[in-house]
């Protein structure tokens, strides 16, 4: 085939179609070969690397894995944690941060890029832990875990304390043994990790266990819950800083005390608790009263109300006392009534003798009225009187006319008297009243009368 351009250099001149030159003993490669040859180099050269970098567009997808970016001031890398590593990681990784990565290099050949796969990630030092631990503030604190308001207060005298901390150690004994020597009370200890890969979710966890019990339950519910564990570095209390502890704590309806660390010690969970104790110990302290003192309080209180109710007494004795000697004496509040009693008493007497004496004078005069010449009088005077009456009785009575041959019509059934033709019509059925008796009868009424047909007029049958 003849070359497009004559003027090139012999084995450089463009063909159309490519074909195998003198001296040319590679054969050509596919992308995919170049790909994972490149792949094999870069991970035979670089099987273990170490990188310092600061995290940039850090992500978790639902998978598990972890996706970011390593840069400095002259390059950026992507890297990947697989679900495994990513769930060992010590700390949440966040944008910004400054960690050294140990892993493998590899290539990525869908997009022709290499990347390195993160086994290990820490901080690159104190001061990154500081400036992580001071972001996860901020956004904790903005979201208002922290705020003063959402504190609760503590009770003064705990029937049952839950205590989160490790199982064994000094922790748990020095918390009971002052409870123990101050106030014995029921405690449930719930054994966590207190460092450590799983520490954060085990104390977040029983955190929200004990939280999670019902009142009157088989396992009985705190009244308070200490969160505690010793001293170490920052690294050894990391899990009180993690996100998942905090949230539990501020989460919890039941009042915390968190005594992490020493006193110098501050962690996240101390701020989000509802208080916080510089020791495990002092958290003991602060939990429950002393009960010897408690005991001395209340005989104090005892005493206190006696001598109160002591003084109230003996005070309302000399006021008493006091009243009596002003009062008037029972013989001046009762004399002016006895000497009135004997006033009326007196006074009835003599109004008894004065109205027996106008009483025995009436009757004398009254005695003497009734002599007989005068009760005789007195006696014809009214018998004149009554035949008079009865005269005029007998003169006014109706039957008295019936000696004389008249009678009395009354309407049947009824005594009173009718005195007019209409009222007999009316009635019908009289009674006829005689001087030896009565005799019904019956009123009819009277036939019409036959006049001659010429007669002019009528005359009325009424």
């Amino acid at each position: 085939m003849a070359n497009l351009s004559d003027d090139a250099p012999d084995g450089l001149s463009a063909r159309l179609v490519a074909e195998d030159t003198p001296g040319d003993n590679a054969a050509a490669m596919s992308v995919g070969e170049l790909a994972f040859k490149l792949k094999r180099v870069v991970e035979g050269e670089f099987g273990h690397v170490r990188l310092r970098g600061e995290i940039s567009g850090y992500k978790r997808v639902a998978s598990g894995h972890a996706y970011m970016a390593l840069k400095d001031d002259a390059a950026v890398i992507d890297g990947v944690i697989w679900k495994g590593q990513a769930a060992r990681l010590a700390f949440v990784p966040q944008d910004g941060i400054e960690v050294i990565a140990t892993g493998k290099l590899t290539t990525y050949p869908g997009r022709s890029k290499y990347q390195i796969v993160i086994e290990r990630m820490e901080l690159a030092g104190a001061g990154q832990l500081m400036a992580l631990l001071e972001k996860l503030k901020m956004k904790l604190a903005g979201e208002g875990l922290f705020a003063p308001s959402a504190k609760k207060p503590l009770p003064f005298l705990p029937r049952v304390i839950g205590v989160v901390t490790s199982g064994t150690g000094a922790v748990i004994r020095d918390i009971l043994h002052r409870l123990e020597d101050r106030c014995p009370t029921h405690v449930i200890v719930w054994p966590v990790k207190v460092q450590g890969e799983g520490s954060a979710a085990e104390i977040a966890a029983a955190v929200r266990g004990f939280d999670a019990l019902a009142e009157g339950g088989p396992v009985p519910r705190p009244d308070l819950v200490i969160v505690a564990r010793g001293g170490g570095s920052i690294e050894d209390l990391w899990a009180f800083n993690e996100e998942v502890v905090v949230r539990a704590v501020a989460a919890c309806s039941i009042p915390i005390i968190s005594a992490v660390g020493h006193e110098t010690d501050t962690t996240l969970c101390d701020h989000a608790a509802d208080l916080r104790a510089p020791t495990p110990t002092a958290a003991a302290e602060i939990a429950v009263p002393v009960l010897a003192d408690l005991r001395l309080t209340i005989a104090a209180h005892g005493q206190r109300i006696e001598r109160y109710a002591r003084r109230y007494a003996e005070r309302g004795r000399e006021q008493l006392t006091a009243l009596v000697r002003v009062m008037p004496k029972r013989d001046q509040l009762l004399g002016p009534q006895r000497q009135r009693a004997d006033d009326l008493g007196q006074r009835l007497d003599r109004g008894l003798e004065r109205r027996v004496t106008v009483a025995r004078g009436g009757l004398d005069r009254s005695g003497g009225a009734l002599r007989p010449a005068t009760l005789l009088r007195l006696v014809e005077a009214r018998r004149a009187q009554l035949d008079a009456t009865w005269r005029l009785v007998k003169s006014l009575n109706p039957d008295a006319v019936l000696d004389r041959g008249y009678a009395r019509v009354t309407a049947r059934g009824s005594s009173e008297t009718l005195a007019t033709r209409g009222a007999a019509r009316t009635a019908g059925a009289v009674t006829l009243h005689f001087r030896d008796g009565a005799v019904d009868a019956r009123v009819e009424r009277p036939a019409a009368k036959a006049y001659p047909v010429d007669t002019p007029e009528q005359p009325s049958l009424l």
